[in-house]
């Protein structure tokens, strides 16, 4: 089992940048593709991007595609979400996901455990 933690949400202007990180404790961190997903309010729980077990490989939703950069270090058991040039639109609460063998990387009902989330507000 692996237990998660959001932080390093907050406030931030249009065209101003945030660094989320997800702590995660518990045994092998690096057996689990971690992935970052995002719920707006009225909205359904959606996909913004997921890294592989070694970091090798990452994927992302069209919408953040060359503004938001995933990673893990497996040494300090974090993933990370750098979000560069940020839209209202982005406006957010943003969960941490893990599962060590999700058959979709994209589909959040294929990641068995989650973070509290984090609000991510961008104003206009």
């Amino acid at each position: 089992q692996v237990q998660l933690v959001e932080s390093g949400g907050g406030l931030v202007q249009a065209g101003g940048s945030l660094r989320l990180s997800c702590a995660a404790s518990g045994r092998s961190f690096s057996s689990y593709v971690m992935g970052w997903f995002r719920q707006a309010p009225g909205k359904e729980r959606e996909f913004v991007a997921a890294i592989s077990w070694s970091g090798g490989s990452t994927y992302y939703a069209d919408s953040v595609k060359g503004r938001f950069a995933i990673s893990r270090d497996n040494a300090k058991n974090t993933v990370y979400l750098q979000m560069n040039s940020l839209k209202p639109e982005d406006t957010a609460v943003y969960y941490c996901a893990a599962d060590p063998k999700p058959e979709s990387y994209y589909s959040d009902y294929e990641y068995n455990y989650w973070g509290q989330g984090t609000q991510v507000t961008v104003s206009s």
